[in-house]
């Protein structure tokens, strides 16, 4: 999917992980799983429609990426270069389409606002994701 109203959402998947409580993180393949079959139902919670992207990193990688509807991106060393990568190469395509990173990471925030994307932070998308 490309322009046409559809906003990009790239998941830094290990930042949002780790932002959960109660060492829901321990298990990365389990918390990649989980997050991935939650984030099935992002959509729903949107008012425009989405393509939603999440980057997954080390031992979550192992997570099943067989999931519709979300587009998964394996990460051959850096998470946060790959989550570059995608928003620059979303840039190239269609400069005008709406772009948001979902991370708390200062650095790659700045990284990511220079090629025009949008930065928020993990909780706008558990709310989403978890009413």
């Amino acid at each position: 999917m490309t322009g046409d109203g559809v906003q990009l959402i790239v998941v830094d998947a290990a930042n949002v992980v780790g932002s959960r409580p109660n060492g829901w993180w321990r298990d990365r393949v389990g918390a990649a799983r989980r997050l991935l079959e939650q984030l099935t139902t992002l959509a729903a919670h949107l008012e425009q429609p989405a393509e939603v992207a999440v980057v997954l990193e080390g031992k979550a990688k192992a997570a099943d990426p067989a999931v519709e509807g979300v587009r998964v991106v394996l990460a051959d060393g850096s998470g946060d270069d790959a989550i570059v990568d995608v928003v620059a190469a979303a840039a190239g395509q269609d400069g005008a389409r709406s772009i948001t990173v979902v991370t708390a990471d200062r650095e790659l925030r700045g990284r990511v606002e220079d090629l025009g994307a949008a930065t928020v932070g993990p909780g706008w998308l558990l709310d989403r994701i978890n009413p």
